[in-house]
């Protein structure tokens, strides 16, 4: 068993990142070696993570007092209702605070049941085993929790951090092609919001990365990881630096809401949109140079990702995509707070733009 360990240190608590291969085979050592007990404990299982690798799972844990609860991973079920019933089976079995709630799965099993472990007693202990390239470099690292409304996606939630994450590059391999591309989008975001060595490694072995060859895929998810350590250790709790992660996120999280959360565009296609959009508004109010645009846009194309935002979207979408920008948790005015970028390793944040500046740059995208 090979792994590489990353270590998280906030205010609200220290805890570690493993990345390695067949690390479900070795669960109850590593929690062990990493002082994580439990006498009961409730795994929290995506629907399509398969049967093999729950068994290995199931068989590794030493506790004798598991439940299973199967959850139906997708934006729409990223829900109070959906929190609910988690919190019935720990309510139903008579969960301590000292037992454990584990999910298995993407980042949005993995806000579901950090949310439902955080406001359980005040918090349950909470372990994240991310299946997804995404939620092994996003949403897993930083401790944010949360669900959707049909206001916004993510309004309701809080920071919970996990007592561990346990990233098992075995899962990567069941994925189908479209879950590593969009896990790939915010291993780029991080590289472009922070590290430009990074980048040029993306740019050099994207082939190699895409298609999960060792050492570079776990190399493309540490140093993504170590990106967001770094910017999660200075701002917890989305204070100022942290809100840097958001890049393209503000553009994303409206095309996701004005397509209902659908499977037609799903989260990390969403961010690839985002940060295309985030970065055609930088060049077009003269942030960045068109050579360093140009760099960036190349290498999204090389990578076969899908980009155009008239794919997905028309004119007849403009009210609604506007409507959800205004609503974004970032926006602390009637203004909307956008992340952008200068050069590759250099963002800017907090920058503030009026509806009507948001809306002409978004007319001109549909009518393209």
């Amino acid at each position: 068993m090979k792994l590489v360990k990353l270590n998280i240190k906030t205010k609200s608590g220290t805890y570690p990142i493993i990345i390695g291969s067949n690390l479900t085979s070795h669960l109850s050592k590593i929690l062990k070696a990493n002082s994580v007990g439990f006498n009961k404990c409730l795994l929290v299982i995506d629907s399509n993570v398969p049967r093999k690798m729950i068994n290995k799972i199931l068989k590794s844990i030493e506790s004798k007092n598991i439940h299973k609860y199967f959850f139906k991973s997708s934006e729409r079920n990223k829900s109070q209702k959906s929190v609910n019933k988690i919190l019935e089976i720990l309510l139903t079995k008579n969960f301590s605070r000292q037992d454990c709630l584990i999910a298995v799965g993407g980042g949005i099993t993995g806000d579901v049941s950090g949310y439902a472990a955080s406001i359980f007693k005040r918090g349950l202990q909470f372990i994240n085993m991310p299946t997804t390239l995404l939620s092994q470099v996003d949403s897993s690292v930083g401790g944010k929790t949360g669900i959707n409304t049909k206001h916004g996606k993510n309004l309701i939630g809080n920071f919970y951090q996990p007592k561990i994450v346990i990233s098992d590059i075995a899962f990567l391999k069941t994925l189908p092609n479209r879950e590593i591309i969009c896990g790939y989008g915010e291993i780029l975001k991080h590289s472009l919001i922070k590290n430009r060595n990074f980048y040029n490694y993306l740019d050099h072995n994207l082939l190699n990365i895409l298609e999960l060859k060792t050492p570079f895929i776990e190399k493309a998810i540490f140093e993504s990881c170590r990106i967001k350590k770094i910017i999660v250790e200075k701002d917890e709790n989305e204070k100022n630096l942290r809100k840097v992660l958001n890049f393209g996120h503000t553009f994303a999280h409206a095309f996701e809401a004005t397509l209902g959360f659908s499977n037609k565009l799903n989260h990390g296609e969403a961010v690839i949109l985002g940060i295309v959009s985030a970065l055609k508004f930088s060049l077009k109010n003269e942030y960045i140079k068109k050579k360093e645009f140009m760099n960036v846009i190349d290498h999204i194309k090389k990578s076969k990702i899908p980009f155009e935002i008239q794919d997905y979207f028309s004119m007849k979408n403009l009210k609604k995509l506007l409507s959800f920008m205004i609503k974004d948790k970032k926006n602390t005015t009637n203004k909307i707070n956008l992340i952008l970028l200068k050069e590759i390793g250099s963002p800017l944040i907090n920058n503030q733009y009026s509806v009507k500046k948001i809306k002409s740059f978004l007319k001109q995208e549909l009518s393209n």
